[in-house]
């Protein structure tokens, strides 16, 4: 179908310079966002020799930023509405500087934590104030559809330069330069917006519920810390514990907004089918998309031998199409309706799955990165247009709250992908090594070995020649095998979430809230 799909109504105001502009300065937090989540991996090393953390503490530094953006998001989005969103972009970005300069000079595992919850409270911020200005700077649907591309196409950006700047910091430099990189953008950023971004903020939010936020932040932690430890640990008691305790927690939230006069989240907002929807649909392209981010980089530099800045590099063509495709979806959506091309890419994701299964298999640096490229492409528009769903559905005075949610299913999408596949990997590897494929190796070796790929890396160097180099080749094809398997995982997942995006959205176009096209939403009860 041709045309237009997204008809604005006659008096729906354009953007001007001034929100253009606006929209650059907007993409600044973004880049460090995602920045921030990739440059850590590769200094881990460095900063293991020279703080020397104890498991425990390594694994808390790498994951308590993500816990805590998880946990907070949808705290502070609803707070944006309530102080201003701009108001709330300034003092994330003020304390995200501030807590980088703490993490480049920590002198102790202990130091280095705090720092880093105290940025994932920071980068919780900056998500849902950027995209809810957006969806106040930009009410002209083509155009919002477009200024969303780009806001994506930053985190696309900053996840593709953040692996090759740390790479080139960490060869010059000492590990806790990875975090000053955000400290100029942030003075940037706080020195041009006050004059480049309007104030924006609900004039009858009320106040906040102060036990609604910290439900929703327990809720949101314990799910979230149930699926690491599941992703960590494989099944068992304790994460499922933590899991179901998180939905209780959430169960308690949502039934406590449906008696609130000015509740947290409007759980009314999920009557609307295309917001429910498109926040399925978001969560289901995020698991599919982090899950095989995951284990690709995994792939690149244990299986084929790159090291983490080559990965990195042979990553931005994937960076670069997630871009395009981004930033193209606006042109498409006047060719065709958002449910088609929200479809077609995740037809085109799904075919990049199954090539990615057999470039996998016949160990090719080039077919893993045409495949890698071929479902970022795929998925670009969709995140554009579910994300312009999300936001575009609802009222401009509850856009920090719907971006806060999208964001937060997003997390949550992200988390499952990783537990769930990576439950599917490291089951396959484990099976295939079992007593006969660790013949020979002594056997607190052999447990490390069977653990990880990575262990049975380093397992390999202290084993005699001919012993090492089959175990590596074992690990290696074990490790692969289960690649393979969830690739062809995610295939399945993408095709039934565009069977989901046609049925749900069959015969209509993109809700907006503000030409009419989606019933509006009553006013609470007293």
């Amino acid at each position: 179908m041709k045309g237009p799909v997204m008809n604005k109504a006659p008096d729906t105001p354009r953007a001007g310079r001034r929100e253009w502009i606006g929209l650059a300065v907007l993409a600044l937090p973004c880049l460090l966002y995602s920045m921030d989540m990739t440059v850590l991996n590769l200094a881990v090393p460095a900063l293991s020799a020279d703080l020397r953390p104890t498991s425990s503490q390594l694994l808390w530094i790498v994951d308590i930023y993500g816990f805590f953006v998880a946990g907070a998001l949808i705290t502070m989005g609803t707070l944006g509405d309530r102080i201003g969103r701009r108001k709330l972009l300034l003092i994330g970005a003020t304390a995200f500087g501030l807590a980088s300069i703490f993490a480049a000079f920590a002198s102790s595992a202990e130091m280095l934590i705090l720092a880093r919850a105290v940025l994932g409270l920071s980068a919780a911020t900056l998500a849902p104030s950027t995209l809810s200005l957006l969806r106040n700077m930009f009410h002209d649907p083509q155009e919002r559809t477009f200024a969303i591309g780009v806001w994506i196409s930053a985190f696309s950006a900053g996840g593709a330069i953040g692996p090759v700047v740390g790479g080139v910091l960490l060869a010059y430099f000492w590990w806790g330069s990875v975090f000053l990189i955000a400290v100029p953008v942030m003075l940037l950023l706080l020195a041009v917006a006050p004059f480049l971004l309007p104030e924006f903020r609900d004039p009858d939010a009320g106040r906040l519920d102060i036990r609604s936020a910290a439900l929703s932040i327990a809720a949101v932690l314990a799910v979230i810390f149930g699926i690491k430890r599941l992703a960590e640990y494989g099944i068992g008691v304790e994460p499922f514990l933590y899991i179901i305790a998180g939905l209780l927690i959430g169960y308690v939230f949502f039934r406590r907004q449906k008696t609130l006069k000015d509740p947290l989240i409007d759980v009314r907002l999920f009557r609307r089918p295309a917001f429910s929807a498109a926040l399925a649909t978001n969560l289901f392209t995020v698991f599919v998309a982090f899950g095989s981010f995951f284990f690709v980089a995994q792939y690149l530099q244990l299986v084929l031998g790159l090291s983490p800045l080559k990965a990195g590099l042979v990553s931005l063509p994937s960076s670069l199409a997630f871009i395009i495709g981004s930033t193209l979806t606006q042109k498409l959506t006047t060719r065709a309706r958002p449910p088609v091309i929200m479809a077609c890419g995740l037809f085109i994701a799904a075919l990049g799955f199954l090539a990615q299964s057999w470039a996998a298999e016949v160990q090719s640096v080039t077919a893993m990165v045409l495949t890698f490229t071929l479902f970022s492409l795929g998925l670009a528009p969709v995140f554009t247009l579910t994300t312009d769903l999300i936001v575009g559905s609802v009222p401009p005075e509850r856009a920090g709250a719907a971006a806060a949610m999208s964001e937060t299913g997003a997390e949550l999408g992200g988390a499952l992908g990783v537990a769930v596949l990576g439950s599917i990997v490291t089951a396959l590897y484990r099976r295939s090594m079992e007593a006969d494929a660790l013949a020979g190796i002594p056997a607190g070796m052999a447990d490390t070995a069977r653990d990880t790929l990575g262990g049975a890396l380093a397992v390999a160097t202290e084993l005699p020649a001919v012993l090492g180099e089959t175990l590596l080749v074992t690990a290696r094809e074990a490790f692969t095998n289960g690649l393979v398997l969830a690739s062809l995982g995610s295939a399945v997942i993408a095709i039934l979430t565009a069977v989901l995006v046609l049925g749900i959205f069959r015969g209509s176009n993109t809700p907006d809230a503000e030409n009419g096209t989606d019933k509006p939403i009553p006013a609470p009860a007293e």
